[in-house]
């Protein structure tokens, strides 16, 4: 005969189920997003904010990655484009590019600016591989053999290039 447990029990068994299962999939969790043309995987927890790029006001004597100021919500945010900071192509205007606020426990009122958002990925849907690439925390395979590497945020706002966006 089947253990009896009340009704209490089964319900506190399931919240608690449901508990886990939710932490994991948040640490599991990254952002996919394109920057110049590849496939990078964002921590949530590094992420404040996406949202469509707003206008942009150039700054004179400034590098050519970084893309000037924006006005968010009252707050004037720095704008760089990653891709070009990475050395790639300028990010050209298109209705599917984004703007990324960091999280200001990284760096106050700082965004960048990616090409697409690719959703949310899940690293335990991916084989970890190698990878060479500088701002790289990690790279993983998905199931279609696609590369995707993992942004590493806090070597980007650490970098002092990144950080004197003026020209010398």
């Amino acid at each position: 005969m089947a253990k009896r447990i009340s009704l209490r029990e089964y319900q506190e068994g399931v919240v608690a189920r449901l508990k886990n299962a939710t932490a994991t999939a948040q640490v599991d969790a990254r952002l996919g997003v394109s920057i110049a043309g590849e496939k990078w995987l964002v921590d949530l927890a590094d992420v404040a904010e996406v949202m469509p790029v707003p206008v942009v006001s150039s700054v004179p004597l400034a590098q050519a990655w970084f893309r000037g100021v924006a006005n968010v919500r009252g707050n004037l945010v720095s704008v760089s484009d990653v891709g070009a900071f990475f050395g790639g192509a300028e990010l050209q205007g298109s209705s599917a590019a984004r703007l990324m606020l960091l999280h200001p426990r990284h760096i106050l009122h700082s965004a960048i600016l990616v090409e697409r958002m690719l959703g949310l990925k899940h690293l335990a849907d991916m084989q970890a591989v190698e990878t060479e690439h500088p701002r790289a925390a990690g790279s993983w395979r998905d199931a279609a053999g696609q590369e995707w590497r993992a942004l590493d945020i806090v070597s980007l706002v650490a970098d002092p290039v990144f950080l004197q966006a003026g020209q010398a």
